[in-house]
């Protein structure tokens, strides 16, 4: 099994400040169009094919993987994706919250494993360690922020 935790202040010195219905905003657009917020390529099909007012089912196709996630909505809080087809099953976690500071946050984590493949095993080991890593999730909250922002400033959110 993977566990993998991140977090990040939504608003750093120097950044332009969002608002929890910013955040949320750009959460349930990545939801609903995930190569919005990947890197070029990476998700070359996202569409969703259900929803109702506490969740969306979607078919993707993400890294070269055909993915059928049902991600559920927790308004202003919480995003869930649970991978119904893929090669992971799990569930994936964006949640947004204040610290004790007041300071608003922005946590990914996650409890999957990898369909097929012995639990911590090798390949699950260096799935942990790519979600740990620099270019992992830490990092996906971030460029997930720098997205928001832009879509911001483009009035396209």
């Amino acid at each position: 099994m993977i566990y993998s935790t991140a977090t990040v202040r939504i608003n750093p010195d120097g950044e332009t400040p969002l608002t929890r219905v910013q955040v949320w905003k750009g959460l349930v657009l990545k939801a609903r169009d995930a190569r919005l917020f990947l890197p070029p390529n990476l998700c070359t099909r996202c569409e969703v094919v259900e929803e109702s007012a506490t969740h969306i089912v979607r078919e993707a196709t993400i890294a070269g993987d055909d993915l059928h996630e049902i991600i559920t909505f927790d308004p202003e809080q919480k995003v869930t994706f649970f991978q119904a087809t893929g090669p992971r099953e799990g569930a994936i976690v964006n949640e947004l919250f204040k610290d004790e500071t007041g300071a608003l946050q922005l946590r990914f984590y996650c409890y999957t494993g990898l369909r097929g493949k012995k639990p911590f095993g090798p390949e699950e080991q260096a799935e942990q360690a790519l979600f740990d890593g620099d270019k992992g999730y830490k990092a996906a909250l971030l460029s997930t922020l720098k997205r928001t922002r832009e879509l911001l400033a483009d009035g396209k959110l």
